[in-house]
């Protein structure tokens, strides 16, 4: 399967994605990890990405899709699970040429739907390792000491794109910018809208029962 998962920043995607690629063999790709690694690695890519992303916005369309094609065609034959790939819809249009020469087509978007305000409170409320990157919430995912990392006891912090002015902006562009792709697919392609303000459990089970119609047998 060639699966998308669209929503906005901090509805769960990256917690799912890892649900459905253990589940189907897929090829997990997640476009802001590979960007974080082009970046980490101080590669050309990744320094032209890196004051886009500090500032949340979105990174140029060219730079994302020529790192994403590139990432494509290494997958399995089991298929690849897009995570935050396309972002706008010139994205989605250049992604659509670059598998019709063999064949190959998305067979089914997820659209994991979810109110601005539960999303600002998810995002603004993480906090992370600076040193091992475990992720904890100040509400529901609270580590055994307040401010401090279970497992190595370094003081814990909200990484820079999770700043409540950098969320509102995030959430802005995603509306602007990432948003109508949920209309351009449903023009051609199978859509899926999923209610992604339930619990993560709930969420996984809503998406098993609609892939399954889409699974080879």
């Amino acid at each position: 399967m060639r699966i998308i998962l669209l929503g906005s920043p901090g509805a769960g995607k990256g917690t799912q994605c890892k649900n459905i690629v253990a589940e189907y063999g897929l090829l997990h790709l997640s476009s802001g990890d590979i960007l974080r690694q082009q970046r980490a690695a101080g590669t050309e890519l990744g320094r032209k990405a890196q004051s886009y992303m500090d500032s949340g916005g979105l990174v140029p369309d060219e730079i994302v899709i020529e790192m994403m094609i590139e990432a494509m065609s290494k997958a399995p034959e089991a298929g690849f699970m897009l995570d935050g790939f396309p972002r706008t819809v010139n994205q989605a249009v250049e992604l659509d040429k670059a598998l019709a020469p063999s064949g190959q087509k998305i067979d089914v978007i997820l659209n994991l739907s979810i109110d601005d305000s539960v999303v600002a409170k998810r995002m603004t409320g993480r906090r992370s390792c600076p040193k091992c990157g475990a992720v904890y919430h100040i509400e529901n995912l609270k580590p055994r000491v307040e401010g401090v990392c279970d497992h190595d006891g370094v003081a814990l912090v909200r990484r820079p794109d999770d700043e409540p002015e950098v969320v509102a902006n995030r959430l802005e562009t995603y509306h602007e910018q990432t948003e109508p792709l949920v209309d351009y697919y449903k023009s051609n392609s199978n859509v899926v809208d999923i209610d992604a303000e339930k619990d993560a459990d709930a969420v996984k089970a809503v998406i098993f029962e609609q892939l399954e119609a889409f699974a080879e047998p």
